[in-house]
């Protein structure tokens, strides 16, 4: 494909598209949350589950509209930019790769607790190290010799870690015992409005794929239809996936590996092999994805004057934001060594409401310019019916999310903004003094 105004290919089809909307959603959190939300809120975790899934589903709806409007690199940032201007627009970007790079180091704990089910040793030490360090090298080689190639791995992986995943539904509903799944005492509101924060990480993810937007052929058509097939088949997947956890499961709320140990109630001894295989093919899937759209961020902000000029180099043979790629893997394997996966999901929850509620006030905005079409601001290709009223309802539902955050993880979200807003003013700084340097550079 011919390279875009920003130098990249367009190489990302219509189904290499929805292949990376489950790749980059169906990933750790399925795998470890159904247990967590269960001993917050008992068989409450059922209703939390449909209630998340109400509530992401309207803001992808509202992502779908905004989306379609754009065709350049960089998803809710790009959209906060042209919406908000250029500072809203960097602290927007800012919290979404932060996003990813916490996402990615999330990824990655609960990768290595699923390999120690092969390989008990790697849970610590040189192996993990080892480990990580090789997981994060081949994904970065693979990013920089062409997103193409980084699609079709996606593809690959998004078959492979399904599978294991349609079995443990499709096996384990039969095995579900109808007493387990009664709800019992009510929470307090305050439990399962955690719960419910909580499981937005198991079901976001799409936004940091619309990042590639610069790489999609036809963005404008194919984002709305690709979003909504791929979500709809995941929200039905996780709800069936949790029923069949509450189900067969008693002991869930002490589990570290909830599927593994529900499938081996139905499965018997193969069960946790094939489940802790399919954990390790799908998280490496979504690691892939994660990457995607991390190395993507800092070459769109960069285009913008936002970030340092280097950050905007594309390679001329592979047509890839090479410098971006490596910065952004140096940050996630530097954090994939050191994270924790409580306090990354936690961070990473409050960063992405943030980034759902900026793209959700700019939908009616973009509405009323609607007359006005610009570069990077196209008319859109998609209309949300009652738009306005769902954009206020998802703004209303993230304030509510918000609120159920806790005090210490705001805390370490506000100084994290504080520290990206100091470094956009002196690379805002630097700009006056350097003269900008050439995009199109090779290695």
């Amino acid at each position: 494909m011919d390279p875009t105004d920003e130098g990249l290919s367009r190489e990302i089809t219509k189904w290499d598209l929805i292949a990376l909307f489950v790749n980059v959603t169906v990933g750790a959190g399925i795998f470890r949350l159904p247990a967590d939300v269960q001993r917050t809120v008992g068989n409450y975790s059922l209703p939390a589950f449909a209630l998340c899934a109400v509530i992401v589903g309207l803001i992808a709806l509202c992502f779908a509209e905004v989306g379609s409007r754009f065709s350049g690199t960089g998803g809710p940032y790009l959209y906060a930019r042209e919406t908000f201007g250029p500072l809203p627009g960097f602290t927007v970007g800012w919290l979404l790769w932060l996003t990813r790079l916490g996402g990615f180091a999330t990824l990655v704990q609960v990768l290595v607790a699923y390999l120690g089910y092969f390989w008990p040793t790697v849970e610590s030490g040189l192996a993990r190290a080892g480990v990580i360090t090789g997981i994060v090298g081949v994904l970065t080689v693979i990013n920089i010799r062409g997103v193409r190639r980084s699609a079709r791995v996606g593809d690959v992986f998004t078959v492979s870690k399904l599978i294991p995943l349609f079995l443990f539904v499709a096996v384990g509903i039969f095995f579900v015992s109808p007493a387990r799944l009664t709800l019992g005492t009510r929470p307090d509101f305050g439990p399962f409005a955690g719960a419910v924060l909580i499981l937005i990480f198991a079901f976001s993810g799409f936004e940091a794929v619309l990042v590639n937007s610069g790489e999609i052929r036809q963005p404008q058509k194919v984002i709305p239809f690709a979003l909504f097939s791929a979500l709809g088949a995941v929200v039905v997947l996780f709800v069936l996936i949790q029923v069949v956890c509450v189900g067969t499961l008693p002991q869930l709320t002490t589990s570290e590996r909830p599927l593994v140990d529900a499938s081996e109630r139905f499965f018997g001894a193969l069960g946790p092999t094939i489940i802790s295989a399919g954990a390790i093919v799908g998280i490496v899937g979504t690691l892939n994805a994660v990457m995607l759209a991390l190395t993507r961020l800092p070459f769109a902000m960069a285009i913008q004057g936002q970030l340092p000029a280097p950050l905007t180099r594309v390679h001329t043979r592979f047509r890839t934001p090479h410098v971006s790629i490596l910065v952004s893997a140096a940050a996630a394997l530097f954090l994939s060594l050191a994270g924790t996966f409580v306090y990354a999901v936690k961070i990473t929850v409050i960063t992405r409401v943030i980034v759902y509620t900026s793209t959700c006030l700019a939908l009616p905005i973009l509405r009323r310019r609607s007359t006005t079409v610009t570069p990077r601001s196209l008319s859109t290709g998609f209309q949300l019916p009652a738009g306005m009223l769902i954009s206020v309802v998802c703004v209303v539902l993230c304030l509510w999310l918000l609120a159920s955050s806790g005090l210490s993880e705001v805390r370490d979200v506000a100084i994290a903004v504080a520290l990206g807003l100091a470094f956009y003013a002196a690379t805002k700084l630097s700009q006056r003094r350097v003269p900008p340097i050439s995009r199109f550079m090779d290695l």
